[in-house]
């Protein structure tokens, strides 16, 4: 038995995925091509890249069911993914896309069983380490999503916005301050 189950993988993904999706509200539709700096992505860039990443994972594990990277195309799924990515939307599409996108890569890992998640994949020739579990692979897809949100905070700070979870935490300061 795994003590992080298939559900608390979705769970989790799920509330992740609802931040992004409150970022990507908050940002104003004009401010989607803002780059704060050269050879940066845009928020809509980065919005559609959160949006679109898990479709590397999900063609390993769900539509190939690998058990090794040796002789996976990486230059091909990540150029068919920057191709996507560079799509244009509309805000209202890039939240769309987010929303579907996160709920199909959700729904997918409520169903995973703990056996598949602690199989092995055997990595690429030179890839350290040699292996890892799906689950450690799944993982990363959750991980990446906040890393890059980390980059849509710092991006609405930069355009005078307040993130959300700094908005959530001064409000409850301020209930229990007032409450005293």
């Amino acid at each position: 038995m795994n003590c992080y189950s298939a559900k608390d993988l979705a769970d989790s993904f799920r509330t992740v995925r609802k931040n992004t999706l409150i970022i990507a509200q908050d940002l104003p539709e004009e401010k989607y091509t803002f780059r704060p700096a050269p050879d940066t992505r845009s928020p809509g860039e980065l919005l559609a890249h959160i949006a679109l990443s898990h479709n590397f994972q999900y063609q390993i594990h769900a539509t190939e069911r690998r058990t090794t990277l040796a002789g996976f195309d990486f230059p091909a799924i990540m150029k068919r993914l920057a191709a996507e990515e560079r799509e244009p939307r509309t805000k209202d599409q890039i939240i769309e896309m987010l929303r579907s996108s996160g709920e199909k890569w959700a729904g997918w890992l409520q169903g995973l069983s703990d056996d598949f998640l602690a199989e092995q994949v055997q990595m690429a020739p030179g890839m350290t380490p040699p292996a890892k579990c799906r689950f450690e692979m799944i993982l990363s897809v959750k991980e990446h999503e906040m890393h890059h949100r980390g980059q849509l905070m710092l991006i609405e700070r930069l355009l005078g916005i307040v993130p959300h979870m700094t908005r959530e935490m001064r409000s409850r300061l301020a209930a229990t301050a007032a409450k005293r």
